[in-house]
């Protein structure tokens, strides 16, 4: 009777023992976890600061095209004697003008059109060239020619219907919706040559796109991603056009 109760207290302590052990382990990881998390929250907040956020506006820099842009001409530069800056218009085959001479309405010619051959022709002057002159030039060699028959002639020269010549004309190529030759106009941009030929077809690389440009006895080649442009609103792109620039759009094969 003695030896089972001694048996029944050592099984009790030994129970007992056992389980101060497990909980005094478990204590041990438990303290350990808490500092290894301790630990890691610097390293999270490093590793967050250092790392770009995943939502606000997304700084991108503009592409660099002054070198290509000053090798076309800067805004203001004097063009050589006798010939049109890209600020003045200059009529071209297909133009509507209307001729205006001061106090000889029956030499006016309220609309005219400029022949395929460049030339025009109204009373008194059967045939003269009025493609490639600014409606000032024009309206001044009509004054010379005209003093034959009126005195002191005083010549407006109006453009109605515009068309340009095909040199300074904006052509479109390849994966536009509507290629086409688009008349120049003052401060024209990527985008209103897109406006005017309806955007993008569908199978179109639009990042891809290139304008060639004619500089002297040189041509440049300035890239556009039209896809930024028109999808993502990404402005930088907006690449003011020359005079008889070229753009061209290819096919995506993907």
């Amino acid at each position: 009777m003695t030896q089972t109760r001694s048996t029944s207290r050592f099984a009790a302590l030994r129970f007992t023992t056992l389980r101060l052990a497990n909980l005094r382990l478990a204590n041990l990881r438990l303290a350990n976890l808490r500092l290894a998390g301790l630990l890691a929250v610097p390293l999270l907040l490093a590793a967050c600061g250092s790392s770009p956020p995943r939502s606000g506006p997304i700084a991108d820099v503009c592409p660099t095209t002054a070198p290509i842009v000053a090798a076309a001409g800067t805004p203001g530069a004097a063009a050589p004697a006798g010939t049109p800056d890209n600020s003045s218009y200059v009529i071209g085959a297909g133009d509507q003008l209307g001729i205006s001479v001061y106090r000889a309405p029956e030499l006016s010619v309220p609309s005219l059109p400029v022949r395929p051959d460049g030339r025009i022709s109204m009373p008194l002057i059967p045939d003269i060239l009025a493609a490639g002159k600014t409606p000032t030039q024009l309206g001044k060699e009509l004054e010379g020619r005209l003093k034959e028959y009126v005195q002191d002639p005083i010549v407006t020269v109006m453009v109605s219907g515009f068309v340009g010549p095909f040199e300074r004309q904006v052509k479109v190529l390849g994966e536009a919706t509507e290629p086409a030759a688009i008349p120049y106009r003052d401060s024209m941009t990527v985008l209103d040559v897109m406006i005017a030929t309806r955007g993008l077809t569908r199978f179109a690389a639009g990042n891809n796109a290139v304008i060639v440009r004619r500089v002297g006895d040189r041509q440049d080649t300035i890239r556009v991603r039209l896809d930024d442009l028109i999808k993502n609103g990404d402005i930088c792109q907006n690449v003011e056009m020359r005079p008889g620039d070229t753009l061209i759009i290819p096919q995506s094969w993907f």
